[in-house]
């Protein structure tokens, strides 16, 4: 009876740890949802935050758990992932998020949690546990996402210019203030709708290998479900302002119009991604929409250092995860 407890402890602390994670996930990445709006000075960053949470917890109602299958089922070979290496993949995603939280760098909570999954599978059984589908999908939508947000966003941005191109830009700037409304939100869903599901994937494989679900359940249990999207939007509420001055106006100064088409690009890319069940960054995408809408005025419009520090900040950000979450799951055997 004592064992059965103490196992069913360490199932509770992980499960608060991963809510964690999820609510640092919206803290973190708050900034990528409102950034625009407050930049352009649409919303107020109190309202911005609120809008923002709504709309990330409604995401429960629209998109099926597709990330969340991915996470959980389809990253690492059935019977690998014990407590251990769940210890492992959070405390390296979560101490990567607190750097780059601290720093003011605008990185990938999701990619830190998919890094900290692999540095703990592979301390424990090797790269041949690991489900190279999932994998290859994760490191490719790494440069497809911001590239296809550049894409759609600065198609937006020609489209938009050449459609009221005769339209006072006094009235232009009057109707995107509350078109930006509409495409913030879409994208605040889009955060939601897969940032939320990665927190669902983590915390469905520790159950799965605490014997607490099965592995042929089509979903998890509701509580985790609901548990996630009530933990993301808490953070979002709570907001990331450093990461805000970053995305809003140290990479390209941005109008009401070009808020609207870099939303609006960006919300496309995550609907499209999360489908797809892929996990994607929501910093990568909205970081290319906002780029792809700079350019469109000019070259030097885009400031290319900032972009170029947060593109390290990318490729760092797995191999970085993934080696404190070795370390982790080292010390976890040594805990637990």
């Amino acid at each position: 009876m004592e064992t059965i407890q103490t196992a069913l402890w360490v199932v509770v602390l992980l499960v608060a740890l991963a809510l964690l994670f999820d609510f640092m996930n919206g803290f973190h990445d708050a900034a990528n949802s409102i950034a625009t709006v407050v930049s352009t000075g649409v919303l107020k960053p109190a309202q911005a935050v609120l809008f923002a949470a709504f709309f990330n917890f409604i995401a429960i109602f629209v998109f099926h758990l597709s990330v969340a299958a991915t996470v959980g089922k389809g990253i690492v070979q059935p019977g690998i992932v014990d407590t251990h290496v769940v210890f492992g993949a959070l405390v390296g995603a979560i101490t990567w998020n607190v750097i780059t939280w601290y720093y003011g760098i605008p990185s990938s909570s999701s990619h830190a949690l998919i890094g900290g999954i692999v540095g703990a599978v592979i301390a424990k059984a090797g790269a041949g546990a690991l489900i190279s589908t999932g994998i290859l999908k994760t490191v490719a939508f790494i440069f497809v996402s911001p590239l296809l947000g550049f894409m759609l966003g600065s198609i937006m941005m020609v489209a938009v210019a050449h459609i009221f191109r005769r339209t006072r830009p006094s009235k232009v700037d009057k109707w995107f203030r509350r078109l930006q409304l509409v495409s913030a939100g879409a994208y605040s869903l889009g955060h939601g709708g897969n940032d939320a599901q990665k927190t669902i994937g983590i915390i469905w494989l520790l159950l799965i290998a605490t014997g607490y679900t099965s592995a042929t359940e089509a979903s998890p249990p509701t509580w985790t479900i609901v548990s996630c999207y009530v933990a993301i939007g808490l953070g979002t509420m709570f907001g990331g302002w450093r990461i805000v001055k970053t995305m809003g106006q140290k990479i390209t100064k941005l109008k009401p119009v070009g808020g609207f088409c870099a939303e609006t690009g960006g919300a496309l890319t995550l609907f499209l991604a999360t489908t797809l069940g892929i996990p994607v960054s929501t910093t990568h995408t909205i970081t290319g929409a906002i780029v792809g809408v700079g350019s469109t005025q000019r070259a030097s419009a885009v400031r290319w250092g900032v972009a170029g520090n947060i593109v390290w900040a990318w490729i760092l950000t797995i191999p970085a995860s993934a080696f404190v979450a070795a370390v982790a799951y080292w010390i976890s055997l040594q805990i637990f």
